[in-house]
């Protein structure tokens, strides 16, 4: 049982950047699928495709290729802001810069999963799942 599968997802990403690792597969949902589509659009990550395996119908598969290996690798950091215990909620003009506007924040607003300073621009808050850099 995951008690976190958000926060599984971003170690599995955390660990594969430090290991050199070109992609990564996890179990597919809405939420990791939303983060990783924010991730790519940012740069952070080449590709997220939905995988539907025909031997295991009903559990389909993310697969999310990074970018960079090694020492050139594009995600030095990532961590979970907001966790089930203690859930961090921002305010449009509450929403952080990460490293002076270098890294990402990535928000869940009501119109969906984007990074913090597409919420920012359009006047959003939510609750801050993550910072990137």
């Amino acid at each position: 049982m995951q008690t976190d599968p958000l926060a599984d997802f971003l170690t599995t990403i955390r660990n594969a950047s430090r290991t050199a690792k070109t992609e990564v597969r996890v179990a597919w949902s809405r939420m990791r699928s939303d983060v990783a589509h924010v991730l790519k659009n940012e740069g952070y990550v080449l590709e997220v495709e939905k995988i539907s395996d025909k031997a295991t119908p009903g559990k389909p598969e993310l697969r999310v290729k990074l970018r960079g290996t090694g020492k050139t690798r594009s995600i030095t950091q990532i961590t979970r802001v907001s966790k089930p215990g203690r859930r961090q909620y921002v305010g449009a003009d509450e929403i952080p810069r990460v490293l002076g506007g270098m890294g990402i924040s990535v928000v869940s607003t009501p119109r969906g999963v984007m990074a913090g300073h597409q919420a920012r621009k359009q006047k959003l808050g939510g609750e801050l799942l993550l910072t990137v850099y």
